[in-house]
């Protein structure tokens, strides 16, 4: 089987319509439908395919925030699932990848295969279309690119579920799937949904792999399936978004809230703490008795108690490095601007107010997963972001937390053994694996 952590045999093609194995009888094309694929919440039919989202279409409609539309079009947690005894799977997608100018090239995005719960090979798909950002000019430019090839080989005959996870960077249309066997759909095994809405963060900044985000690590680890609504830049407490988590099915559910607050400036202390009751009034709206875990962000030490916003340092962006820097004043904090030990303590406050008559209300503050003693040992490359070793660890420690005994979701998961972590931080459903997904 193709391992290899960068390239499984991907490929470039400019047109699906003019590639030679249309007509090859080893390949079955199998419509990508909404069976086939788990953890978006709307799909959208485009000019070349089916573009997975993470937000419903009016949660869209209702907010023209280029960041936003970037951040729920990239499937952060989002998995094409399906059974058979194909040993070949080939995966047509339009990439759109970004580039920052002035700034160094990022990789291509990375999609994770696993087989039956383990991670069997990743790969990426070349080419696609480019979003150059200017930060200095605050534009975007859409350049227009080809479709790529994904390919899988090697694959054991045995009849086996096969999970492709798609890029949490990378907005991603997909076109077309193809397989040397018959696939059909794996129906719900039962496990509980776990819906957990937060920040880039969660949406899996700087993260290895789709699979090596903590929501991903923590989800594997507790036996549950996610649906993850980490919105990079774009956790604002918007009633929109606050509407997709009451009406999205789901089991257990947390809202990481606070970092965003900060980095946009978005509102004073006056209009946070209103706007925390009427997002989790929404969501109770729909979900009146699941567990809900409020989770203040993680340490951040230049927003700790400096308000924002949040600023990219574009001296170290000509240098080829992303640097984050508070530009907020701490003097400030009188007038009721935000930092975060301020958030801190609101979330904590009302968590606890309104826990005496909701007893499945729960709060943890952010500094157990990654707090003073980690950022001494994994400080924040850019200032801001954790990266692989430190989503691994804030995997751990949340699944460790709210799946204990004692914990917000106690019960609820499939238990540790159902989930293991790898040493580049990617999950499997058991063994130990090597970097190159091996066991």
């Amino acid at each position: 089987m193709n391992t290899d952590p960068r390239n499984t045999g991907s490929r470039t093609t400019g047109s699906r319509t003019t590639d030679p194995r249309t007509a090859d009888p080893r390949w079955i094309a199998t419509p990508i439908t909404a069976d086939l694929l788990r953890g978006a919440l709307d799909l959208e039919r485009t000019g070349h395919g089916i573009l997975p989202h993470r937000l419903p279409a009016r949660a869209r409609a209702q907010c023209a925030d280029p960041q936003l539309a970037m951040a729920e079009s990239q499937p952060s947690g989002v998995r094409l699932v399906f059974r058979t005894r194909a040993t070949a799977v080939e995966l047509d997608a339009l990439p759109t990848k970004r580039l920052y100018v002035g700034g160094p090239v990022r990789p291509d995005g990375v999609y994770d295969l696993l087989l039956d719960g383990t991670l069997a090979g990743q790969g990426s798909v070349p080419g696609g279309q480019v979003q150059v950002v200017d930060m200095s000019a605050g534009t975007m430019e859409l350049r227009p690119g080809p479709v790529g090839t994904l390919r899988f080989t090697g694959l054991p005959t045995r009849e086996k579920t096969v999970e492709i996870w798609l890029p949490h960077n990378e907005t991603t249309e997909l076109v077309a799937l193809r397989t040397d066997a018959p696939l059909t759909a794996v129906p719900d095994h039962g496990r509980k949904v776990w819906l957990h809405h937060g920040s880039s963060i969660s949406h899996g900044s700087d993260a290895a792999s789709p699979t090596a985000i903590w929501p991903t690590l923590a989800a594997a680890l507790a036996g549950v399936e996610l649906v993850n609504l980490g919105l990079g830049g774009s956790a604002l407490l918007d009633p929109f978004t606050a509407r997709a988590v009451r009406d999205t099915p789901a089991d257990l559910i947390s809202l990481k809230l606070g970092i965003n607050v900060v980095n946009a400036d978005l509102m004073r202390l006056r209009a946070f703490g209103p706007a925390v009751h009427g997002f989790l009034d929404t969501v109770r709206e729909g979900h009146p008795s699941t567990p809900l875990l409020v989770v203040s962000p993680i340490l951040c030490p230049m927003h700790e108690d400096t308000p924002g916003p949040t600023a990219m340092d574009l001296s170290a962006l000509g240098a080829g490095r992303a640097v984050f820097t508070a530009a907020g004043d701490p003097a400030e904090r009188a007038n009721g601007k935000l930092t975060l030990n301020v958030i801190r303590d609101e979330l904590s406050r009302i968590v606890a107010q309104r826990a005496a008559d909701d007893p499945n209300l729960h709060y943890l503050d952010g500094r157990a997963l990654y707090g003073e003693a980690d950022s001494a040992e994994l400080p924040l490359p850019d200032g801001l972001h954790p990266d692989a070793a430190t989503h691994r660890r804030i995997g751990e420690r949340f699944a460790g937390l709210a799946f204990a005994e004692d914990g917000a979701f106690a019960g609820s998961g499939g238990g540790a053994a159902s989930g293991a972590v790898g040493a580049n931080g990617a999950v499997g459903a058991s063994g130990v694996f090597t970097e190159d997904g091996g066991r």
